[in-house]
């Protein structure tokens, strides 16, 4: 019967398709799922139900027969770029919002716990991704055949597959989740020729597939006190002529390869009373993986923190996360330099930093409840010198990126 469950679920999660959506750690979500968003991305050490398959799939050990969740975010990233030209007349500047300001991103798990402390379970969430759309802004205001913002439309979207096993013995528990990774990337934008006129760089959408795992440990006291570990694999992604035709006109030499990066992290968790409280720390290693590291990118430390109180029929969460932001500003007199941060902040603004998550869950039945969230990404300001990408000194030419974001889940779980 449990198994029976299983196999439905799989069905369900065969529907969901993946969409275009943006992130927050870099361009990884801040948590995935609704209770583990509202406490602010923290759950390595407490769980989250059938949620935590993609967090630490060792957490789901702790459902009790079988649940499945099915929810969805709404995101709203605010994404404002400028681009000015320090001339002798007075600053002259290309600016505007990004219209790519609306993504759906889908989640959706089930587990079942079998005999002898075994669970098993599925999941398919969109867990990554950036981007921004500066088409049709019209000729530029201080580069001759040139559109604002090069015409900037950039896409990046990232959906794992995860088939968790985990098994229970005392307080230990241990948990592997092999991944499957569906990845999506198409970059466009329009650029001066050397005959004078505009030319369009498009060298097409390019998916691919990757493969990895995430392995996971919680030990529990006894005493509401928990423990937990985690290693989540480098995925390895080509998308071929797709980054490589896009960077080649900056004088960037790149592979094609865009991996997403290896992360491992440890949690604490608290449960007394009505009461609960996680707090995790996480390495997502940017500088390791390939594309990121071409682009400057450092590993991202990240700290999560959430509040919860649990009356029963219903609860309460708040949370908070902060990660410095993974771009590293290079040489903006340089060509190559001021290139990377014209793509950086110009195509793939991933500097939000720091997040304020609060939500709450209602139990409207013995088996069904739902959660809502919302996470709100504070506005950030960064700007660099890239005068050297048009062979003028650093200061001639600045980029500015204002960058704020908006996220609201909603999710349904239901137990067996």
């Amino acid at each position: 019967m449990k198994l029976n469950h299983l196999v439905k679920g799989s069905m369900i999660l065969s529907m969901v398709a993946s969409t275009a959506l943006y992130a927050t750690n870099g361009d990884t979500l801040v948590g995935v799922g609704a209770k583990t968003r509202s406490m602010g991305g923290a759950g390595i050490a407490f769980s989250h139900g059938a949620e935590s398959t993609l967090v630490n799939p060792a957490l789901i050990t702790y459902v009790d027969d079988t649940e499945i969740s099915f929810g969805g975010t709404i995101f709203m990233p605010d994404i404002h770029t400028s681009l000015t030209a320090n001339t002798q007349n007075g600053p002259v500047t290309d600016e505007a919002d990004s219209d790519a300001d609306l993504s759906m991103i889908p989640a959706v798990a089930i587990v079942s716990h079998l005999d002898n402390g075994v669970h098993i379970g599925a999941g398919m969430y969109g867990t990554a991704g950036m981007g921004t759309d500066f088409r049709g802004l019209g000729p530029s205001n201080w580069m001759p055949g040139n559109s604002k913002l090069f015409d900037m439309e950039t896409t990046l979207q990232l959906m794992q597959f995860v088939v968790p096993v985990a098994y229970k013995t005392g307080g230990l528990s241990i948990g592997i989740a092999p991944i499957v990774q569906y990845g999506s990337l198409d970059i466009h934008y329009v650029m001066h020729g050397q005959n004078g006129q505009p030319g369009t760089v498009s060298p097409g959408q390019k998916q691919d597939f990757g493969f990895g795992a995430n392995i996971g440990m919680t030990y529990d006291f006894g005493n509401g006190l928990s423990v937990g570990a985690m290693y989540k694999s480098k995925v390895k992604m080509d998308y071929g002529n797709t980054l490589r035709a896009a960077a080649a006109p900056f004088g960037i030499q790149l592979d094609g390869h865009l991996d997403q990066p290896a992360e491992f992290g440890i949690g604490l968790g608290w449960r007394s009373g009505p009461h609960g409280i996680a707090i995790d720390w996480k390495r997502i290693q940017w500088s390791h993986a390939a594309g990121y590291e071409d682009f400057d990118w450092d590993d991202q430390d990240v700290f999560a923190i959430g509040y919860q109180y649990d009356a029963g029929t219903w609860s309460v969460r708040v949370g908070y996360n902060h990660g410095k932001t993974p771009i590293n500003l290079s040489d903006g007199s340089t060509q190559q330099g001021a290139a990377k941060d014209m793509f950086n902040l110009l195509g793939f603004p991933a500097t939000a930093e720091d997040h304020i998550t609060a939500g709450g869950s209602y139990q409207f039945s013995k088996n069904f409840s739902a959660d809502f969230t919302v996470v709100y990404a504070l506005n950030e300001k960064h700007s660099a010198n890239v005068g050297g990408a048009f062979g003028y000194p650093a200061q001639a030419v600045t980029i500015k990126n204002e960058h704020k974001e908006l996220g609201l889940t909603v999710q349904l779980n239901y137990k067996f």
